[in-house]
Parts: structure tokens; sequence; C-alpha cells
């Protein structure tokens, strides 16, 4: 577990920009239950890949996106232990951190996992980030 102190501002990256924290099990729970329309939830962490290249890379995409998903969501690994946790079950991908996942209409549409973002600048991210909102934002089904 990271000190709240520390990690405050690695949190705000993505709260600041609009993104909803989801901090306990029954939050996650509740936003999966009613997930409608199109979701992207980042599964934030400390490490370098996430601060370099995740945060920026999901923020530019949403910045530069035509068509944006509906809802914002995050949890934290390290942090928010029991909402990571229970968010990972609702995922049917192994656990990975950094990661995004798409959601739409309550179903896993795409899953961008920690080794398609090492190594990748935020820009590539974002470009890919762009194009999945593009395919998957544009018409609700």
């Amino acid at each position: 577990m990271y000190p709240p102190h520390l990690v405050a501002p690695m949190k705000a990256q993505l709260t600041d920009a609009g993104f909803t924290e989801l901090l306990t099990a029954a939050d996650v729970d509740n936003f999966m239950e009613n997930q409608k329309g199109t979701a992207v939830i980042v599964i934030n962490s400390v490490c370098g890949c996430a601060a370099g290249t995740c945060r920026p890379g999901v923020l530019a995409s949403l910045a530069n996106a035509t068509i944006k998903p509906d809802q914002l969501v995050t949890v934290f690994a390290g942090v928010d232990t029991e909402a990571t946790q229970r968010m990972r079950e609702h995922i049917p991908m192994p656990p990975s951190s950094p990661s995004i996942a798409l959601y739409k209409n309550g179903e896993l549409a795409h899953f961008v996992e920690r080794h398609h973002i090492e190594g990748r600048s935020a820009e590539m991210i974002a470009q890919h980030l762009g194009m999945v909102y593009d395919e998957l934002c544009a018409t609700e089904a």
C-alpha cells in the first residue's frame, strides 16, 4: 500500500480530467452493473510507464478525440486494492497495471495491457485509443 500523499498527484492527473475514482468493491459493482454506452476504465499505478505513457496517452486521446467515450473511470492498483481486485474480476484478462479497458454496454470491447503500454510513447497510445474510440463510440448498439 502506498501512502495517500504520494499517490494523490497520480490520481489527480486523471480525476482532474473528469475520471471518476472507484474506491471500493461496491463502487466497482455499481458501475459495472449500470454501465451503458461506452466507458474507458484505467487501472492506474505508480510505475514509470503509468506516469510516462499511460496517463498522458489516455489524456491526449481524450483531448484529441472527436468521438469520446460516455464514461471515464479509474481504480488505482496498490492503493485502492479492494476496488482494483473487484475490477480485475470484471475484466476477463490477466491482471495488468497499468492497463486500459474499454467497455461498451457492459461488455469488454478492447483491452490495452501493460505490455502494450511499456515501450510505447504517449502519442502512440493516444493514437491507438483514438482509433478505438472512433470504432466503438461512433455507433450505439
